[in-house]
């Protein structure tokens, strides 16, 4: 028996109680909805099973499909409603509940800003913590706010035919779309010509994915995984200078500029900045929130001219610089190293002298770094998902007077929280971000305070 089948037929012995076989994926099973998790999928219950329905809202009876399933667990979508919440709004996209990439369209912007605020307000909750103060949500575009995206490419042979999209929900199938609603507007016609782009390449089986890039200028980067047939490479070329994009192309090795000279980078109006980075390196897909994150972590920081900020997770810049301006002295700690080097080009353009950077890896311990022996009026942490329990415990050694946390998951900034307010610090406020609309990942900002 393969491992594959070995492992769909595992049965499962409930304690106390005969084997319960899983749900079947692709089983259609009808489910009364009765309230929403976390990430705005819909909780259903039976046969002593949770269901988590994509697409479902509470009170709807919904018919639903089986994704995936464990012993007590059961992940589905929605395929066809009985009753209908009147909460239910019409998706702005023709291939919502299909495509991967937005999960919420079936609710309206303001209900997936108050299912974030309250997300956070349980995981904070879960470990005993609230702030002295909710800050009101940072909100910013409910579309057409994406500056970047990866767009799924595969061959198939059988059909000779590209398909050129985004992954399905929980699936690896690409669903085939023409349009993106959450895309800025200049990478719209970018994206809408592309699959009759790559239908007409002689050599379509070299094909890997593409990324496209908005920001001082458009850019398309195609990944292939052998050399490109001349007569593609001509049809790309002309494509993207159709489109006024930069195109970049990723084979062996780091990606590369197909022109000498061209440059990624976005601008940061409120500080004339300008940050400069390649394909590859982490970027806020957001630009008005990572404007107004930035706005808000300056304000919440408060710090005085004469301030030493530290600012760990740097990647390129994107608070060490802002903070730059404002203070005499800013240690930016990345674990990127070729993240941190173009850190400190921008720095250098931007003309900007008094940032010191460093090459750390922040989930090992720090007390044989030089630089984390220092005393810092503040400081800033912007981690992964795996939050930055190291770095806080050592923040709470050097007794940190404020200390500033923008987190991508809320699970892991309510735990590392709850260590500093063990450790005598106190939540002055907490309120989270709109980074991501449409979608049920929740962005939250924190500042925490030495008593």
């Amino acid at each position: 028996m393969s491992r594959s089948k070995a492992t769909s037929s595992l049965r499962f012995q409930p304690a106390g109680g005969a084997a319960r076989s899983t749900v079947p994926v692709g089983k259609k099973q009808w489910l009364n909805i009765e309230r929403l998790a976390h990430d705005g999928r819909g909780i259903a219950f039976l046969d002593g099973r949770t269901w988590f329905v994509s697409g479902a809202l509470p009170g709807e009876q919904v018919q639903a499909q089986v994704l995936a399933a464990r012993s007590k667990v059961v992940e589905a979508q929605t395929v066809a409603l009985q009753t209908s919440s009147p909460e239910r709004i019409s998706a702005a996209c023709p291939w919502a509940g299909q495509c991967g990439g937005c999960t919420l369209q079936h609710i309206s912007h303001a209900q997936q800003i108050e299912l974030k605020h309250n997300n956070l307000v349980e995981q904070l909750a879960r470990e005993a913590v609230v702030p002295t103060e909710w800050a009101p949500p940072l909100v910013g575009p409910a579309f057409a706010y994406r500056r970047r995206t990866r767009v799924a490419v595969r061959y198939d042979a059988q059909h000779k035919h590209v398909q050129v999209g985004f992954r399905g929900l929980a699936s690896k199938a690409i669903v085939e779309v023409q349009s993106c609603v959450i895309l800025r507007s200049e990478l719209q016609p970018l994206f809408a010509g592309l699959a009759a782009l790559l239908n007409a390449f002689q050599q379509p089986h070299v094909l890997g994915h593409i990324e496209l890039f908005s920001g001082s200028s458009t850019a398309l980067l195609l990944r292939h995984t052998q050399s490109l047939h001349p007569a593609d490479l001509q049809l790309l070329r002309a494509y993207c200078a159709q489109h006024q994009a930069q195109l970049w192309l990723h084979g062996a090795g780091e990606p590369q500029p197909d022109q000498a000279g061209q440059v990624l980078s976005y601008a940061l109006p409120a500080y004339a900045l300008n940050i400069a980075y390649q394909p590859g390196d982490f970027v806020q897909v957001n630009a008005h929130m990572n404007e107004a994150m930035i706005a808000q972590a300056l304000d919440w920081l408060a710090p005085q001219a004469d301030a030493r900020v530290l600012d760990l997770f740097c990647g390129l810049g994107n608070f060490a610089l802002p903070l730059a301006q404002r203070v005499e002295q800013v240690v930016a700690v990345e674990g990127v190293a070729s993240m941190l080097q173009r850190a400190q080009d921008n720095a250098s353009a931007c003309g900007l002298s008094n940032v010191h950077f460093f090459h750390c890896d922040l989930s090992m311990p720090l007390h044989n770094e030089r630089w984390a022996q220092q005393a810092f009026s503040a400081a800033l942490l912007d981690p992964p998902r795996e939050g930055a329990q190291v770095v806080v415990e050592h923040l709470a050694q050097l007794k940190v007077p404020r200390i500033v946390y923008v987190s991508c998951n809320p699970a892991t900034l309510a735990r590392d929280i709850a260590l500093l307010t063990a450790r005598g610090y106190r939540l002055e406020k907490a309120g989270v971000l709109d980074m991501f609309a449409q979608t049920g990942h929740t962005e939250a900002m924190a500042l925490l305070v030495k008593k």
